[in-house]
């Protein structure tokens, strides 16, 4: 039996493969530096864009927590001159504004997220270029439209916490949307096609399967949703009026802590301006709290869903 001797060089694929070797040991040093030019220019800007944002934070805490006492954190607004006034009515109306718009856009925008996912068709691909183009809309143009939508034409020009509920609604719901479509794409189709092949209904599979898959994605969508309508200032401005009173009715005018901001701001009396401080530093860090907190929350559920 005669047995032919194999010649590597014959076969056109591993002549073609010593060639790639070879062009890529040729430009290995050239690459290793542009790799290294690359991670360097990455690094510089990740320092010019950390660098401001934790001066902001370091100046703000030096010029707020001064004003953080019982009384801050306990008392309602008083005029100048007189001691002892706190943001306790600012805090309050936050948090009724801040429940109100979540309760109401978070699920809005989890079943519009979830028909986006589903869904490929000319209906979906509208809503998502709506949803995008919302996000980008200034936050002023959405305090005129709530102004306009609910103050003026609704209330028949009685501002309220409902008001300011509306125009912070609007602008969570796309957050919400586009978080919670991009949760869901990112849950393996097995899952649902395992539910199909059980007989289960697609609303069953969305409800006990795709979206507890998808929670650790959802809940980080909207946490940062929560946090980036909390901080907007320009909605309430135009939509809730203040209020230097307790109000615990959402139908009545009420006061926020980035009103408190602005107003305080601008006056020229020190103590006023001690408040306006701590109000500040007090928003930075219930926003710090949610967007560190969601990120915190989303990495452990995915490790214990592992």
């Amino acid at each position: 039996m005669t047995t032919m001797a194999f010649d590597a060089s014959a076969d056109p694929i591993l002549e073609r493969r010593r060639r790639i070797q070879a062009v890529a040991s040729a430009s290995l040093r050239r690459r290793k530096v542009s790799s290294r030019i690359a991670i360097g220019v990455c690094w510089l800007f990740l320092v010019v864009a950390i660098v401001p944002l934790v001066w902001v934070v370091a100046y703000v805490i030096v010029k707020g927590i001064p004003a953080w006492n019982a009384d801050f954190f306990t008392k309602v607004t008083v005029p100048e001159g007189i001691p002892g006034g706190g943001v306790w009515n600012a805090i309050v109306g936050t948090a009724v504004i801040g429940a109100i718009a979540t309760a109401v856009t978070v699920p809005v925008g989890l079943l519009c997220g979830l028909f986006l996912a589903e869904s490929d068709g000319r209906i979906a691909s509208a809503i998502r270029f709506s949803a995008d183009v919302m996000t980008g809309v200034p936050s002023i143009t959405i305090g005129i439209f709530g102004y306009i939508a609910i103050v003026k034409t609704v209330s028949n020009g009685h501002y309220s916490g409902l008001a300011g509920a509306f125009a912070i609604g609007v602008i969570m719901l796309p957050v919400v949307m586009r978080a919670g479509e991009t949760a869901i794409r990112g849950v393996p189709a097995h899952l649902s096609e395992a539910g199909l092949a059980l007989g289960a209904r697609r609303a069953t599979i969305a409800r006990r399967v795709v979206v507890p898959a998808a929670l650790p994605g959802i809940i980080t969508g909207v946490l940062l949703a929560v946090a980036r309508g909390l901080g907007e200032t320009a909605p309430l401005l135009l939509t809730i009026f203040g209020n230097q009173y307790l109000q615990w009715n959402p139908t009545q005018p009420m006061d926020a802590l980035p009103l408190v901001i602005y107003n305080n701001s601008s006056q020229p009396y020190a103590d006023l301006l001690q408040v306006a401080w701590g109000a500040a530093l007090l928003l930075v860090a219930v926003v710090l709290v949610f967007s560190v907190g969601s990120r915190v929350l989303a990495a452990r559920m995915q490790r214990e869903r592992r």
